[in-house]
């Protein structure tokens, strides 16, 4: 990965001035550069990691373990790109070990979550079985830590 991308990833709000400065070249370029990883689908969007907890939401998260029979044609594709289409999906991975789907989901409530896996998502043709983890606590996130209250905490030392 270029080191533009990199930059980028850790903090998209980075002003091309800034980014200019750190990778030695002209802000015109990174923004030509932007704009072509923007226009080729390599960067697909910016967001912003939010620590929920601190805002009392009652969104309920969970991971869910997705054992599937590959397609003849499509193998796992198929499926996973139905699967990715539905509201609740936020990712959707392939995965290597004893499942081959990891799906991270999201609803209102515990049996909106429920409800999703056992009426949609386990009567798709194809799926053998799930499993599902809810999410009790974030304590980091995309490189992100949400429990640090100063970005500078520096871990203790023991002899």
């Amino acid at each position: 990965m270029d080191e533009l991308l990199k930059v980028l990833r850790k903090n998209a709000l980075e002003t091309p001035e800034n980014i200019a400065k750190m990778l030695d070249i002209s802000s015109e370029e990174v923004k030509k550069n932007i704009k072509e990883y923007e226009e080729q689908g390599i960067i697909k969007g910016y967001q912003a990691i939010i620590n929920e907890d601190e805002l009392n939401l009652d969104c309920v998260r969970a991971v869910i373990e997705i054992k599937i029979t590959p397609e003849r044609e499509g193998g796992f594709n198929k499926i996973a790109e139905r699967i990715s289409k539905f509201q609740q999906v936020d990712s959707l991975f392939l995965m290597s070990g004893g499942y081959d789907l990891l799906a991270f989901v999201s609803g209102d409530n515990l049996k909106e979550v429920a409800t999703f896996v056992s009426a949609k998502l386990a009567t798709i043709e194809g799926v053998i079985s799930t499993g599902t983890h809810f999410m009790l606590k974030a304590y980091k996130d995309q490189g992100i830590l949400m429990t640090s209250k100063d970005k500078h905490e520096r871990l203790k030392v023991t002899p």
